[in-house]
C-alpha cells in the first residue's frame, strides 16, 4: 500500500490545527496570560511537521482507495488528538500527558468526557482551544458520516448516499463542493446558535463557547456545572433546540439551503428521531412531574434538555439527574446507546440502523407467523438488499461485544460495575457523562487510574470510527492484500 496521499492529507490536518492554535494564542496574549506562549510554540511545531508531511508528500497522485480510506480515517483523528493534547499537556493546568491526551480525544471525538475542574477559572484561552477541537472534530465528523462511510460500506452505511458519494473504488472529485456546502451550514447554525445564546443572557464568551460545542454535539463547557451553570429556561430550551438540530442529517440542510427542497419529514431518519425525542421526553416529564416537587414546566424544562442530550451524545447537563431516582438512571442510560441520525455529528447506534434492525425484526415475526409469505424490508420507500442487513446486524453485534469487553477490561482496573459498564457506553456511543458517584453528570473522570483512561481512549476512538473502521486495520489481510 501506498502511504503519500496519507502522510499527505494528515500534513494539511496538522497545519490546519496549527493555524487554529493561534486563535487561543492571541486571546491569552490580549488577556496577558503566559499560556500564549505555550500556544504560539504548539503552533509553530504544528505547522512545521504538517508542512513537512505536505512538501514530502505533494508529488503523490491524489486518487484515495479503500485500504488508504480505512488507515486515513483513523490516523487523522489519532493525529489531530495527538497535536491538540500539547497545548494542555504544555499549559499551567498541571496535568500530565495521559489526561491531556484524554481531555484532546474526548474534544476531537465530541465526546465531551472531561477531567478538568475548575474550569470557571483557566484562561480564555485554554477554554477556547477545547471548544474549538470540538467544532472542528464536529466538521470531520459529518464530512467522514457523508462521504466515507457509504464508500466504506460500514454498518450498512451505504443506504446514507448523496450525489457525492460512490460505491466504486474511489471516491468521486465532487466530495469538495459537498464538505464546503457542509461547511457553510456547520458555519451558519454555529452563529444562530451563539447569537441566540448571546441575546439570552450568555456572555459572548460563554455563547461562542458553548455554541462550539452544541452544533457538533460535543458537551465541553465553561463552567464546572455545565449547562446548568445558567439558570434559565429561554437558555436550556435554546441549547435544547440546537442540539436537536445537531443530531439532523446535514445533507437535510443542504438541501434546503441550497436546493430549496425541504425534504425532512420525507426522511425516515428524521420522522422516527422526532418522533423518539416526543415519546422519551414526554414520558420523563410525565415521570418527573408525579414523582418529584418540579412543576410541568420544570419538569418539562429538565426531561427536553437531557434527553436530547443524552440521546444527541452531546453530554450538556443541567442538573445531576442521578438523583432523580432509579427508573430516570436506568431510563437516560439505556438512551445512552442510541445515538441521532447518520450524517449527523452524533454517536451512537444512529437512527438509520435502529430502523433498520426494527423492521429486520418485524420481517421475522412476520415469516414466523405467515410462512409462505414474502416480506420485504424497506428504507426510504426502497427494499433494503440482504448484504446491508447483514452489515447492520454484524455492526449491533460489534457494538454490544465492544462495550462488554470495555466493560470487564475497566472493572478489571478496579473500577466499581456502575463505572465501568456507564463509562463504555459513554466513551463508545461519545456521550460525555456515565453515572454514578465518580462519573456522573456532577463528576468527571480525573480520578480514573491512568489504565482506565487509555481504556476509554480507545473506546472513544472506536466508537467515533463507527468501530470496523478500527478494527479491520488489525487484519493480516489489510496490509498484505
Amino acid at each position: 500500500m501506498k502511504f503519500q496521499l496519507v502522510g499527505f492529507t494528515i500534513g494539511i490536518l496538522l497545519a490546519t490545527m496549527g493555524i487554529a492554535e493561534l486563535i487561543p494564542a492571541f486571546i491569552d496574549w490580549q488577556n496577558g496570560h503566559h499560556n500564549a506562549t505555550v500556544f504560539f510554540e504548539c503552533s509553530f511545531v504544528s505547522l512545521f511537521f504538517g508542512g513537512a508531511l505536505i512538501l514530502s508528500n505533494s508529488a503523490y497522485k491524489r486518487v484515495l482507495d479503500m485500504r488508504q480510506a480505512f488507515l486515513l480515517t483513523t490516523l487523522s483523528w489519532f493525529a489531530m488528538s495527538l497535536i491538540a493534547s500539547f497545548p494542555l499537556y504544555l499549559s499551567d493546568l498541571d496535568i500530565d500527558f495521559t489526561d491531556a491526551f484524554f481531555e484532546s480525544l474526548s474534544g476531537i471525538t465530541t465526546t465531551g468526557s472531561t477531567v478538568l475542574s475548575g474550569l470557571d477559572n483557566m484562561s480564555h484561552g485554554i477554554l477556547l482551544w477545547r471548544s474549538m477541537i470540538q467544532w472542528i472534530g464536529g466538521i470531520g465528523i459529518v464530512a467522514f458520516a457523508i462521504i466515507f462511510l457509504p464508500f466504506l460500506r460500514i454498518g450498512g452505511m451505504q443506504l446514507f448516499q448523496t450525489e457525492s458519494s460512490d460505491r466504486s473504488e474511489k471516491v468521486m472529485p465532487r466530495s469538495r463542493f459537498l464538505i464546503i456546502s457542509l461547511l457553510q451550514v456547520y458555519c451558519l447554525l454555529a452563529i444562530l446558535c451563539a447569537a441566540t445564546y448571546y441575546l439570552l443572557g450568555m456572555s459572548w464568551f460563554d455563547a461562542l463557547n458553548h455554541a462550539l460545542t452544541t452544533i457538533p454535539t460535543g458537551g465541553y463547557s465553561t463552567h464546572d456545572a455545565s449547562f446548568g451553570y445558567f439558570d434559565s429556561a429561554p437558555l436550556q430550551l435554546a441549547g435544547a433546540l440546537f442540539m436537536f438540530l445537531g443530531g439532523v442529517p446535514f445533507v437535510l440542510y443542504i438541501k434546503l439551503l441550497f436546493q430549496g427542497k425541504s425534504t425532512f419529514f420525507e426522511d425516515d431518519q428524521f420522522k422516527v428521531f422526532l418522533g423518539m425525542m416526543v415519546a422519551f421526553t414526554s414520558l420523563l416529564t410525565l415521570w418527573l412531574w408525579l414523582n418529584t416537587d418540579y412543576s410541568v414546566g420544570n419538569s418539562f424544562r429538565y426531561a427536553v434538555f437531557n434527553i436530547i442530550s443524552v440521546v444527541t451524545t452531546t453530554g450538556f447537563a443541567t442538573t445531576d439527574y442521578t438523583l432523580w431516582g432509579p427508573f430516570p438512571i436506568a431510563f437516560l442510560f439505556f438512551l445512552t446507546y442510541l445515538g441521532a441520525c447518520a450524517g449527523s455529528t452524533t454517536g451512537g447506534l444512529k437512527v438509520m440502523r435502529i430502523t433498520i434492525v426494527a423492521k429486520t425484526v418485524k420481517k421475522q415475526l412476520n415469516t414466523l407467523l405467515h410462512p409462505h409469505g414474502i416480506f420485504t424490508v424497506r428504507y426510504q420507500g426502497k427494499p433494503v438488499e440482504q448484504s446491508i442487513t447483514i452489515a447492520v446486524l454484524s455492526f449491533l453485534g460489534l457494538y454490544v461485544t465492544s462495550n462488554v469487553v470495555l466493560t470487564i477490561l475497566l472493572s478489571w482496573t478496579g473500577l466499581d460495575f456502575a463505572t465501568a459498564i456507564s463509562g463504555a457506553a459513554t466513551a463508545i456511543a461519545n456521550v460525555g457523562p456515565g453515572i454514578g458517584n465518580v462519573i456522573g453528570p456532577a463528576g468527571n473522570f480525573a480520578s480514573l487510574p491512568d489504565t482506565a483512561k487509555w481504556l476509554l481512549c480507545a473506546g472513544m476512538l472506536i466508537g467515533r470510527l463507527e468501530i470496523m473502521t478500527v478494527i479491520v486495520l488489525f487484519r493480516h489481510q489489510f496490509w498484505y492484500y
